[in-house]
């Protein structure tokens, strides 16, 4: 392709990107992708509809993929395009910093929309946890944006043949390196694409009791969440389950929100769901405003009377 760059997406060692590229695939526009990592990861990314594929060599083990941040910027700036997409991840916002640095462009995320014309770009962003839309105008530079990263594309998906791969000239910085590898467990758990799903919040007592949460999800053939709270103030579960405006953004069928009290920055993350149904013991709670169904009673009571329910 010889038409002028307008899109580009950087990719930080990780395949899943599915939503980088469907964000540039709404205005019409076929990225090109700048890799930094394994050869691997750039083969995935050749098969996802992309124009072109810069990849930046194979890291060594001890070379952290943050390291070739300021290549990157580098390749971005030389392909001047009016807008930059990456991953929101911890390796993704380091590139997409470097980026902006470069191009002296803010990085921007929650963008809901964006409108290309000859020397702007416009983009709709949601505010205060997605109950409030504002509108940007970037000019002078790219508008660089901060998005989920999606799912790792099927071979073939976008159809056609893979794109090129071009090895470009790339030397990460030598100042950071990797000294050690600890394996994380993690939970494979997918609440975006889960139906229904039952968040637990601070009415729950014990961890012990999650027990008889984990009952009323299985019962509904749903999946377990929970508020921030429980997931990095207690740990009873998992960071990825919490939901919220920094967490999990859902939109299942169905919710059901327990012990949760209902604050805004929850509330963002499941305001998508179809029906949400709320248990608190606090007639008062924040939750009852933003709930299609509510229950004020003693969850100790409300949820094994549901199970037994759904069971008859």
């Amino acid at each position: 392709m010889n038409d002028p760059i307008r899109t580009c997406i950087v990719v930080a060692d990780d395949p899943a990107v599915s939503g980088l590229v469907e964000i540039v695939r709404d205005i019409g526009e076929v990225p090109l992708a700048i890799v930094a990592g394994r050869r691997t990861v750039a083969e995935a990314v050749a098969l996802t509809g992309v124009r072109e594929v810069l990849w930046c060599g194979e890291p060594d083990s001890g070379t952290p993929v943050e390291a070739y941040a300021p290549a990157v910027a580098r390749l971005v700036s030389s392909a001047a395009p009016q807008v930059v997409v990456g991953a929101a991840t911890v390796a993704g916002r380091a590139l997409l910093g470097a980026v902006a640095a470069v191009t002296g462009s803010p990085v921007l995320s929650g963008v809901t929309s964006i409108e290309l014309d000859s020397n702007r770009v416009v983009l709709g962003q949601e505010c205060y946890g997605g109950i409030s839309t504002r509108i940007l105008t970037v000019s002078g530079g790219p508008g660089v944006l901060a998005v989920g990263g999606g799912t790792i594309s099927a071979p073939g998906s976008a159809g056609g043949t893979p794109a090129q791969i071009t090895p470009v000239q790339a030397s990460p910085l030598a100042t950071a390196r990797v000294t050690e590898q600890r394996a994380v467990q993690h939970t494979a758990v997918d609440l975006r694409s889960s139906r229904t799903v039952v968040g637990i919040g601070r009415g729950l007592k014990q961890e012990a009791d999650l027990s008889l949460i984990r009952e009323l999800a299985a019962a509904l053939g749903g999946e377990l969440a929970c508020s921030r709270p429980l997931a990095e103030g207690v740990s009873w579960m998992a960071k990825e389950l919490y939901l919220g405006i920094s967490g999990r953004q859902i939109s299942p069928d169905l919710y059901f929100a327990i012990g949760i009290s209902g604050q805004l920055q929850h509330m963002a993350g499941v305001r998508n769901a179809g029906v949400i149904v709320a248990v608190n013991n606090d007639r008062n709670a924040s939750v009852f405003d933003g709930c299609d169904y509510g229950v004020v009673g003693d969850l100790y009571r409300i949820v094994p009377a549901v199970v037994a329910a759904l069971k008859v």
